[in-house]
């Protein structure tokens, strides 16, 4: 059975056995933010190949407790409802409604069309139906309207998707929204100031991607616009205060990239920006109080994880060094809290995922550890609930999927 790059990210230990791939999202993680995303071994091959990652397991759910783990810092950790389905390489979305819609993903041998819903209120995942087609390595951004454009990734046979839907929290059902100009997995999709998405990038199963489009929902077409400077791949992209998408970094287990550029939507164009001080992809890159950017961790060449973070400045397009993260990870999750600061999460640092957490303060520009997590974990996604707590869902521990999920209360 073939499997994308994105596949491959999912079990670290499997990676040093697979074939560079070509030079080529954000998580963010997405993709999206894992042992791909928002990563690895040696490397993670962009072409279709049986893997062992399919070896993987799903690791049973521990059982939720109240009782909470302190951190460091003053918050906790605590377990929740578990899912219903082990999964990592799923895309999760919070909803106008408060609660968080989960889609895809794999177990490591199957790829799903299932769905679940967060309710915070009753701590509990219930059913949202299924997706008219299995995917994992996929895309879900919010639409202005309160709907879930959901779009690519790759099915149970390894090929890769160009087929979008949507879901409706009003009919609870998914539709298709067509096809996208190419077929792509690890991409991102970024919302708009005026509500349409650009996807960008992504690996189409065999090459990375330079191509780009825009999904607009008042037609329900995608529509074709520049290319970008460069093919990516696990690169992030980041929405502007001025409107424009910070695009920066690449990742495919072969040649990282420390180039960025921007996306103008007035002009449907992309031009250079300054580069970062460091090549690297399945990094985080997280919107600050005052318009700058922080991108943090991610891989390089040789799969190595990276602490180094440093601050994009929309004002100067220039990058510069903050100080590190207190442990080197890649595939992390990096969600903006409501003070403020940036609570980072989990990743991989080696084959194994990363069970600590820490704070990034902008105002002292330094990281601190706030203790652990229940479970060690990459791939995880993390979702900011209008309680102010973050829910981290799934992924992926190094050698199993976890349907486990836990909050973290700031």
């Amino acid at each position: 059975m073939k499997r994308t790059a994105l596949a491959a990210l999912l079990v670290i230990s499997a990676l040093g056995a697979m074939a560079c791939g070509s030079n080529a999202t954000s998580p963010a993680a997405g993709t999206a933010s894992l042992a791909a995303t928002q990563s690895a071994a040696v490397s993670i091959s962009t072409t279709a190949t049986a893997t062992p990652s399919e070896a993987a397991t799903a690791s049973p759910a521990p059982t939720p407790t109240a009782k909470p783990t302190p951190d460091a810092g003053g918050g906790t950790f605590v377990l929740t409802g578990s899912m219903a389905q082990a999964r990592g390489g799923h895309t999760a979305t919070l909803l106008k409604n408060g609660r968080v819609l989960i889609t895809g993903g794999s177990d490591g041998s199957t790829v799903f069309a299932s769905a679940e819903l967060y309710d915070p209120t009753s701590g509990k995942f219930s059913s949202a139906g299924s997706m008219a087609q299995a995917r994992s390595g996929h895309a879900a951004a919010l639409l202005t309207d309160g709907r879930v454009l959901i779009t690519g990734g790759y099915d149970d046979a390894g090929d890769t998707l160009a087929s979008a839907e949507i879901y409706d929290p009003g009919s609870g059902k998914f539709s298709s929204a067509g096809s996208m100009k190419s077929p792509r997995n690890g991409h991102t999709a970024t919302v708009l100031e005026d509500g349409r998405v650009l996807v960008a990038g992504g690996s189409s199963g065999s090459a990375n991607l330079a191509s780009a489009e825009v999904f607009d929902p008042a037609t329900g077409k995608f529509t074709a616009v520049g290319s970008m400077k460069e093919a990516r791949l696990y690169h992030s992209a980041t929405l502007l205060e001025n409107g424009q998408v910070l695009i920066a970094g690449s990742f495919d287990g072969s040649t990282p990239l420390a180039s960025a550029e921007l996306f103008d939507p007035k002009t449907s164009s992309f031009t250079a920006t300054g580069s970062m001080a460091t090549a690297r992809g399945a990094h985080s890159a997280t919107v600050l109080p005052d318009g700058s950017v922080l991108v943090a961790g991610g891989g390089y060449e040789g799969m190595s994880a990276l602490a180094s973070a440093e601050i994009y400045d929309p004002n100067t397009g220039k990058f510069s060094k903050t100080a590190p993260m207190t442990t080197a990870r890649r595939f992390q999750t990096a969600t903006l809290l409501p003070d403020g600061q940036i609570f980072v999460a989990g990743g991989y640092n080696g084959p194994a995922g990363v069970a600590t957490a820490e704070l990034y303060d902008p105002t002292s520009g330094k990281f601190k550890t706030i203790g652990s997590m229940k479970s060690a974990m990459g791939g995880q996604t993390a979702t900011l609930l209008t309680n102010g707590r973050v829910l981290i869902a799934g992924g992926l521990d190094g050698s199993s999927y976890l349907a486990s999920a836990e909050l973290y209360q700031p």
